[in-house]
């Protein structure tokens, strides 16, 4: 199954000169949203890891499937002031914008190893704020699985160059 077929792209979303890619479209058909669990499953045991994050809000869609197939404890990265009890932050850039992510101090262990998830890779600042939270709270990052790479925005060259492990499902143009 291609599941490049099933993701939309809008331009000038969410602002003039963005090209979008929606994962709605993939998520809403079963088949492919199960090929796209499947496959990061799979992906996911070449991987030695005890912990799987993920950042608000579309790669928990991912993110907790996995979970729930692999029995590995979910942790959520949210946006600020999302989580009740005391919290790390990390502030980042984003393509179009500036962001803060936190995740709850007891979340992350020492000498945890830990998978991040998440949609879409387009610069990888979301994705090094991810790690950093990870890395502050004691744990280590064992590796990164993306469902959609902007390749030409050269996230997961930065990630790469980093030190960090980097796999993705599906490459796409960022423009």
């Amino acid at each position: 199954m291609n599941l490049k077929e099933f993701i939309r792209s809008i331009p000038d979303y969410p602002k003039k000169g963005i090209l979008f890619r929606d994962i709605t479209t993939l998520i809403k058909d079963s088949s492919a949203f199960n090929e796209t669990i499947d496959q990061i499953v799979e992906r996911s045991k070449k991987i030695e890891f005890n912990k799987i994050a993920a950042v608000e809000s579309r790669g928990f869609v991912f993110a907790a499937a996995v979970s729930y197939i692999l029995k590995k404890p979910f942790v959520m990265l949210r946006k600020k002031n999302k989580l009740p009890a005391e919290v790390h932050s990390v502030d980042f850039e984003l393509e179009y914008g500036t962001a803060t992510i936190e995740v709850h101090k007891d979340s992350i262990n020492e000498n945890d190893s830990v998978l991040i998830i998440d949609d879409l890779i387009a610069t990888g600042g979301t994705a090094e704020a991810a790690a950093k939270l990870v890395e502050i709270s004691n744990g280590k990052v064992a590796a990164f699985i993306f469902v959609i790479n902007l390749f030409d925005l050269n996230g997961t060259e930065n990630l790469i160059k980093k030190g960090y492990k980097v796999e993705n499902l599906i490459d796409f143009p960022g423009h």
